[in-house]
């Protein structure tokens, strides 16, 4: 099966889709590695591959695109349509918000963490214990040193220095 992106006969990677709804694609291994810094002459084929069905596909193609500074690949962008929903997607590369657990590793909305050490939970009379698992946490936005999270069923603040991302 041909990579998505290039349309040369590569084995495939499976490879996130940052942003939006989860969802990941199969390219091959120099397009993951070129997404970020891509070379035009390897993409030359989006011209007719970002025609694809597959969201995720559509939502490269577009970055891609975006990042290519030739004539060929604005012409690509101009002509290129995406539904409300996937440009939006495209749109919504995630960015460092700045919290990061105590190892430095960053952190995003919806990722789990455990706690490092035992946690006193102020107004709510009970010890956080260390290797308590926190699933879905929320990011304070105006804090990278704060993030919210269900522990013992009461929504607390919780300090990103005493959590380990899973």
């Amino acid at each position: 099966m041909p990579c998505p992106l290039c349309d040369t006969d590569a084995p495939l990677i499976d490879t996130p889709v940052p942003g939006g709804p989860k969802g990941s694609v199969a390219i091959c291994a120099t397009c993951a590695e070129q997404l970020d810094a891509p070379q035009a002459d390897h993409f030359r084929a989006l011209s007719s591959t970002m025609w694809s069905e597959n969201a995720a596909v559509q939502v490269l193609a577009y970055r891609v695109l975006k990042k290519l500074d030739t004539d060929w690949a604005r012409d690509a962008l101009d002509m290129l349509y995406l539904d409300d929903d996937t440009l939006a997607w495209a749109h919504d590369v995630p960015a460092d918000t700045g919290h990061r657990d105590a190892n430095g590793v960053p952190l995003a909305v919806g990722d789990n963490v455990v706690l490092i050490k035992d946690l006193p939970v102020k107004g709510a009379g009970f010890t956080a214990k260390r290797g308590t698992p926190v699933r879905g946490i929320s990011l304070v936005l105006d804090n990278p040193d704060h993030i919210e999270g269900r522990v013992e069923g009461q929504r607390i603040v919780i300090l990103t220095q005493f959590v380990k991302k899973k």
